[in-house]
């Protein structure tokens, strides 16, 4: 069962990520009837990408769309379906997509209840709430989470928007979310550490400074795992590692503001101790000498 080709699809709500899907949605031939848009950012940015798309209250996007796109927050999610299904907003055969990441279809069973398709989509990609996030839409990867029976109609969506659709699991949904989580939040969390780090340490332009090695680093982890790893932890330097941890000691007395990035740096370099020696890279003694110089100014 594929997607149908043209569809009068209602978009919930406009922001980054819906009104970038819209748009795709609408170039591959289907109607955007209407979009939830209430802020001034979401009426602009409804005005700019989905021109002459009329802003529209949830209920009558509801009641006009063949196929509903739910992009709101993990969090409104719940309670927006079991709110429409309280007022028997759901119809038999509409298709209701959400693009939460954590969530597979259990989230939309009270749209089910009702005989709507439900489907789980997530395009894993950072929208900025521009006609750039359209583009990068090709060949993106989206995971795809419905009924076996209805799956291909998922996949089949993903192509029209021109990404590249992978079946997870419902039971999979919220592993796979940290593991995008923690592999591209968390590391700005990080890299803004180390521009702090830098700044502190006279760099004027700590973000033009790091390119080039996170860049490399980046692109060597995603292609050969932790193989590419360098650095004073895979060379066992301890008396580097105790120096990092000196100074970074200095810096969060000096810039309390900045005292996360002690405690970040001597986790994370256990962490990469460890990991280490079950790659055999280090040795476990070279392992817990580092911790060593780690717990000397932790404790």
């Amino acid at each position: 069962m594929a997607a149908p080709q043209t569809m009068g699809v209602g978009i919930i709500s406009a922001g980054k990520v819906g009104a970038a899907i819209g748009n795709a949605l609408r170039a591959a031939g289907h109607q955007i009837i209407g979009a939830y848009a209430t802020s001034p950012d979401s009426i602009d940015r409804l005005e700019t990408m989905l021109p002459g798309v009329p802003a529209l209250d949830v209920p009558t996007i509801v009641e006009r769309s063949e196929l509903v796109l739910l992009a709101v927050p993990d969090d409104q999610l719940a309670p927006l379906v079991a709110g429409m299904a309280k007022l028997g907003a759901w119809q038999p055969g509409q298709i209701v997509v959400h693009t939460a990441g954590c969530y597979g279809t259990e989230v939309l069973a009270p749209a089910a209840a009702a005989g709507a398709i439900c489907l789980a989509i997530h395009p894993a990609m950072t929208f900025t709430g521009t006609s750039l996030d359209v583009a990068r839409l090709a060949g993106c990867p989206f995971a795809v989470t419905a009924p076996k029976t209805i799956q291909a109609i998922g996949l089949a969506l993903v192509a029209q928007l021109g990404g590249e659709g992978y079946l997870v699991s419902e039971a999979d949904r919220s592993l796979y979310h940290s593991a995008l989580s923690h592999g591209a939040n968390h590391v700005v969390t990080v890299l803004g550490q180390a521009r702090q780090a830098l700044q502190a340490a006279g760099i004027t332009d700590p973000g033009a400074y790091l390119r080039p090695l996170v860049q490399a680093a980046v692109e060597g982890a995603l292609s050969s795992g932790e193989a590419l790893l360098t650095g004073p932890v895979s060379r066992a330097d301890v008396g580097t590692v105790a120096a990092h941890v000196s100074a970074l000691d200095t810096l969060r007395e000096d810039l309390p503001a900045d005292a996360d990035i002690f405690e970040t740096y001597c986790y994370l370099a256990g962490v990469t101790a460890d990991r280490a020696v079950r790659r055999r890279v280090i040795t476990v003694q070279d392992a817990n000498e580092i911790h060593e110089a780690l717990r000397g100014k932790l404790n």
